[in-house]
């Protein structure tokens, strides 16, 4: 046997299952959720995660459904500029490659690419329990079941993690804020390829045009209370309180607010951990080591972690505690500065003062002179990551059998 249950149909969990079929295991795809979640908000992908989706062949669809902006620029109370830079600067940083993609498009173009998985949606998993040859799983509706392997894929909220590891409370290190965003149907104005930003200290607001007349909204806001509002009504209650008469378009905005259909509304937090895995079990993309959705890399590190933990079991030919510690040593250190680089982005959309929103705004302007760019900010883009070509398709590299891999 050779299964392996992955949590998760976001990013990370259809991911690794296309890199695991490929190499010749059997993953099955679990998702609490009843389909595919749509809209939500945008990321920046470049780097690495490029690279996997050429290695995918995504990147047809990703240039036909992804966003070239042309601009990010910062406006006060009557919209007018007070600091940006052309987006050129990042596709220099980047060598060309860098696009803007709705998330939920890149989860579609994950899973059509991991077509052909056995996939469970509308359940989870309640109970964990390995045993000397699997891991047995109870699901909420669908009974109990065995793999050889189980991965958490399940993100920041991650239940596998939950389960087998602790609460997430012995692992989330809260950066200070609170992260929303919606979308607008039949917005105006709309600055066409524009990230426009509008903001008062502690708390600001972002504006970006989509295709099929939409626009989403992405809200930033300095943290209070340790405890967040669960229901949508609460957290509506909350932006119309924070935002309410705040200048620039924010009453406008608050408006759309009440007829928007899904809210995505969460503390803005990375996950740190010791190991990410235990036993049977392991953890990958932000389950593992979340560095926060304002550093706009969550979706690329989600790929990088799904293709080395792939390759790292094709290539152990079924010592999976070999494939765990070898996924682990290639990306730790790697994960570490990406968090370290976000802990320092994590003020600069919503200073706290006037004085720090001034000084933001010089910075954003000095990414139009040359080489400022490359100084402010290159570090946190680089990838200072060689990336395994494992070449495994089609079959395990050492160790198998007819029956699949012997697991040890």
């Amino acid at each position: 046997m050779n299964s392996v249950l992955i949590s998760g149909v976001g990013i990370a969990g259809p991911a690794l299952a296309y890199w695991l079929k490929a190499a010749g295991f059997q993953p099955t795809l679990l998702e609490r959720a009843s389909a595919l979640r749509s809209g939500g908000y945008v990321i920046d992908f470049w780097g690495l995660g490029y690279t996997i989706a050429e290695r995918m062949g995504l990147m047809p669809e990703i240039s036909r459904d992804g966003y070239y902006a042309r601009e990010f620029r910062i406006v006060d109370e009557a919209g007018r500029r007070l600091a940006g830079f052309g987006t050129d600067v990042f596709s220099e940083l980047t060598n060309g490659r860098y696009v803007t993609l709705q998330r939920s498009d890149l989860s579609r173009m994950l899973f059509e690419r991991a077509s052909g998985v056995e996939t469970i949606f509308g359940d989870e998993i309640i109970l964990v329990e390995e045993k000397p040859d699997c891991v047995e799983v109870q699901l909420k509706h669908g009974g109990r079941r065995r793999f050889d392997l189980l991965v958490g894929a399940d993100g920041l909220h991650s239940a596998v993690r939950n389960l087998v590891f602790g609460p997430q409370a012995h692992f989330e290190r809260r950066l200070g804020y609170i992260v929303a965003a919606f979308e607008a149907h039949g917005y105006r104005p709309r600055d066409e390829d524009v990230y426009l930003i509008y903001g008062q200290p502690g708390r600001m607001v972002g504006r970006f045009t989509l295709r099929d007349d939409r626009t989403l909204f992405l809200l930033v806001f300095a943290e209070h209370h340790s405890v967040l509002p669960e229901t949508p009504a609460s957290q509506k209650a909350l932006l119309r309180e924070i935002y309410g008469g705040d200048g620039w378009e924010c009453d406008q905005m608050l408006a759309e607010l009440e007829r928007a259909g899904e809210l995505y509304f969460d503390a803005v937090s990375q996950i740190r951990m010791p190991n990410w895995s235990r036993g049977r079990v392991a953890l990958i993309g932000d389950a593992a080591f979340c560095v926060s959705l304002l550093a706009g890399q969550g979706s690329a590190l989600a790929m990088i972690s799904a293709y080395v933990l792939a390759g790292e079991l094709a290539m152990s030919g079924g010592r999976y505690l070999e494939a765990f510690a070898g996924y682990e040593a290639r990306l730790k250190s790697y994960i570490g500065r990406k968090q370290r680089g976000a802990e320092r982005f994590a003020g600069a959309l919503a200073p706290r003062t006037r004085v720090g929103m001034l000084f933001r705004n010089v910075v954003v302007r000095s990414f139009s002179i040359p080489g400022l760019a490359r100084l402010a900010i290159g570090r946190d883009i680089a990838d200072e990551l060689e990336l395994p070509d494992y070449r495994w398709e089609g079959t395990m590299n050492r160790r198998t059998t007819t029956k699949g891999v012997q697991w040890r």
